[in-house]
């Protein structure tokens, strides 16, 4: 990695660490950390161009171990190339997802992260905030398949109450083109910080946060079995991040993060 390349992933890390210490983040690190190759999985909070868990991501590695010049690929929404911000991100890894892009990384010993969500995971209305939202997407499992290489899962839960929202807007980004002309099927209508009620806009554009407090958990490495399908893999990677999900949100009090005993 250039030096580009590192003063990028170092500023990455440094938002990262500052979105740590306003959401009060906890986290709970890996047992062991697999070297890599291997593919690592986050879920969305909420965003397209900002995502809290995306920022929140970004400091954990260092937590979990992966140095800052530790060569890796970020498989990023082409949105973010649309918006005209991906070519400031390349240098610190960031690329176009895709399987070509991911096989290559993988084949070089990289780690290569991706949120297999995308915007449908991104765009999750209020009453889904909690919900771990892949819909039926299996291509990360794939790669780890084709690659022989482990499945590491990161859960973050509670950006999804940084902002109100009302709609994920998936009938409003049909009626419009949205979903043909940017290849982002939600438009989601929200209410936030200083932007008020707006369609499509935040995610977008910075908005400013509620102070909600964030948890975060790594789970076990997930390695293929043998003659298991890439489905078979997939499903026990989500059920362990809607699992963990739900046990980290289990009485929650919204924004405030308290966890409530159970009676």
């Amino acid at each position: 990695m250039d030096a580009q390349g590192l003063a990028v992933r170092r500023a990455f890390t440094a938002a990262g660490e500052l979105v740590a210490r306003y959401t009060r983040l906890d986290y709970e690190p890996p047992a062991e950390m697999p070297p890599p190759p291997a593919v690592l999985v986050v879920n969305h909070g909420f965003g397209g161009v900002v995502d809290l868990n995306v920022l929140a991501f970004a400091g954990l590695t260092a937590r979990m171990g992966v140095a800052p010049d530790q060569p890796a690929t970020i498989l990023t929404h082409q949105l973010v190339w649309t918006v005209g911000v991906g070519r400031w991100l390349e240098p610190a890894g960031c690329r176009p997802a895709g399987p070509t892009v991911a096989r290559e990384a993988l084949a070089r010993g990289e780690y290569v992260l991706v949120s297999p969500g995308g915007d449908l995971d991104a765009g999750k209305p209020w009453r889904a905030r909690n919900e771990i939202r892949f819909a039926g997407r299996t291509g990360y499992a794939r790669l780890a398949v084709e690659a022989g290489v482990p499945i590491l899962p990161t859960v973050i839960v509670g950006a999804g109450e940084s902002l109100l929202v009302l709609s994920d807007g998936q009938r409003l980004a049909r009626a419009l083109g949205v979903d043909r002309r940017l290849r982002n099927r939600t438009l989601p209508v929200t209410v936030s910080i200083p932007w008020g009620l707006s369609i499509g806009l935040v995610g977008l554009l910075p908005y400013v946060p509620l102070p909600t407090k964030l948890r975060a958990e790594t789970g076990p490495a997930f390695v293929p079995g043998p003659d298991e399908s890439a489905e078979e893999l997939a499903d026990r990677v989500h059920t362990w991040m809607q699992d963990t999900a739900d046990r980290l949100t289990a009485g929650r009090v919204p924004v405030l993060g308290w966890q409530m005993p159970r009676r």
